[in-house]
C-alpha cells in the first residue's frame, strides 16, 4: 500500500524531484529510527512535498511495531489499533490492504506464537531454481533430479556432523 501511494506520489512531481524520489525508494522503505541522521532529514524532506506520502509514511512505520511483538496476544492489541488507524486514514490502497490483513488475522497473529517457519523449504526451493537457471534447463528428468539428490545430500551431510559436534559426538 505504502509502495503504491509513493509511486502515485512521484509520478506528480517534476522530473528532477522523481528522480530524487527514485533514488530514494530503499530510504522510505526502510524504519526510520533505523535510518543515519542524514538519510532521515533526506526522507523528511521527501514526506514534506507530500501530506498524503507523509500520512502513508508514518502508517508503514506504525505496522511495523505489531512486527516486533513478542506473543500473538500482544500482536493482536497492536494489530487492532493499527487496522483501525489504517481504516481511518482515508486511504484507500490502506483499506484494501487491512482488508487482506482481517481475512488472513488469525493466521498472522499465529505466527507469532508458532517458532517454526518454512525458510529451510524456501531456501532449498531457491537453490533448486538456481541449479535449473545455471543449467539452461535439463533435457531428462531423471537426471535433474539426480542433481538435486546429489546437492542437497552434502548438505544433509554437513549438518548431521555440526548437530552430532554440537552434542559432544565425534
Amino acid at each position: 500500500a505504502f509502495e503504491a501511494i509513493r509511486k502515485q506520489e512521484q509520478a506528480k512531481l517534476s522530473r528532477k524531484e522523481r528522480l530524487q524520489f527514485k533514488r530514494s525508494r530503499v530510504l522510505l522503505n526502510k524504519r526510520f529510527d533505523y535510518l543515519k541522521e542524514e538519510d532521515q532529514e533526506h526522507v523528511t524532506a521527501m514526506l514534506q512535498l507530500s501530506e498524503r506520502l507523509h500520512k502513508a509514511h508514518r502508517i508503514k512505520d506504525d505496522f511495523l511495531q505489531v512486527l516486533d511483538c513478542d506473543t500473538g496476544e500482544a500482536a493482536e492489541q497492536t494489530l487492532d489499533l493499527w487496522l483501525s488507524l489504517a481504516r481511518n486514514s482515508g486511504l484507500k490502497e490502506f483499506v484494501a490492504c487491512c482488508d487482506t490483513i482481517e481475512e488472513w488475522k488469525p493466521e498472522i497473529l499465529h505466527s507469532f506464537d508458532c517458532p517454526y517457519t518454512n525458510g529451510y523449504t524456501e531456501g532449498c526451493n531457491n537453490r533448486i531454481k538456481v541449479l535449473k537457471r545455471n543449467a539452461y534447463g535439463y533435457r531428462n528428468f531423471g537426471r535433474f533430479r539426480n542433481r538435486i539428490l546429489h546437492m542437497f545430500s552434502g548438505s544433509y551431510r554437513r549438518r548431521e556432523t555440526e548437530k552430532a559436534a554440537q552434542n559432544g559426538q565425534p
